[in-house]
């Protein structure tokens, strides 16, 4: 059989590094291949490294085809359950697979109910019918159900969403290659991408000393708690509501707001007037 390689599907899991790509030969090199590549059709699903080293080497190896796949999406769903379940992935890695997962189990989710919504449209139940019953609700659906998929906590696999919405392919490196932790790179990721990219060139102690900056910075810029008694400013004395208190925290971070502005701009005139007279 001529074993074919989708590129997507080689893509989709992230690769090893290269200690773990040397490891794996010299495994491979004594013991042989004791694991059987998984195909799809005749379409590699698992096993492109060791594939890779067997060839290289002609080394024999075994191969399994698994026959429940009926589309792509399908071997992705199998390929992230089955590096779920590996113990050698690190938790960025999980975190990366179960928000794949949820955005998979979404979109076939949504292709059912459109098509019971068209069924519906076109075909009206006899009378006295039961209803058609609906797709089930979607499993995935919350950042907790996520978390539990990739046995991390809520706050993780929300750093993780933030680190692959703001962060530059530099400081997602750095996470996954155990550099940075995904705490401090979230905190990173709120830099400017400039910044990110020279954070990730100073190497760790860079790093930590960028997210350490982020977080006091954020920490300055909250305010600070009024007294017990300023608290209780509601009407005829009660104690402020929680609505009202968030206004009056967004009140004050707007003040905080403007005045940094301002000082920007008197800033930027400064500078001006220096190059000018320059």
């Amino acid at each position: 059989m001529q074993i074919k390689i989708n590129e997507v599907l080689r893509a989709y899991i992230e690769p090893l590094t290269e200690s773990e790509y040397q490891a794996l030969e010299r495994s491979i090199l004594v013991e042989g291949c004791r694991d059987a590549l998984v195909l799809w059709e005749d379409v590699l699903v698992d096993g492109h490294n060791r594939y890779q080293i067997c060839q290289q080497h002609g080394i024999p190896f075994k191969v399994t085809e698994n026959t429940s796949f009926r589309n792509l999406d399908d071997v992705k769903l199998w390929m992230i359950d089955n590096n779920l379940g590996r113990r050698s992935i690190s938790d960025y890695q999980r975190g990366v697979l179960a928000l794949r997962k949820k955005e998979i189990v979404a979109a076939r989710v949504a292709d059912l109910m459109a098509e019971a919504a068209a069924e519906d449209a076109l075909i009206a139940p006899p009378e006295g019918d039961a209803a058609k019953p609906r797709p089930a609700a979607m499993p995935l659906a919350s950042r907790e159900d996520i978390a539990r998929a990739a046995r991390l906590s809520s706050a993780t696999i929300s750093q993780i969403e933030k680190i692959q919405k703001t962060a530059t392919p530099e400081l997602v490196e750095a996470v996954r290659s155990g550099t940075i932790s995904i705490n401090a790179a979230a905190t990173v990721a709120s830099l400017p991408e400039a910044d990110q990219v020279a954070a990730v060139a100073g190497g760790k102690k860079e790093l930590q000393k960028a997210a350490k900056e982020v977080r006091e910075l954020r920490a300055a810029s909250r305010p600070a708690k009024e007294p017990k008694e300023a608290k209780e400013g509601g009407d005829y004395g009660r104690p402020l509501t929680e609505v009202e208190e968030l206004r009056a925290e967004n009140a004050s971070l707007k003040e905080k707001n403007a005045a940094l502005r301002a000082e920007i701009t008197a800033l930027q005139l400064r500078i001006s007037e220096l190059v000018d007279a320059s």
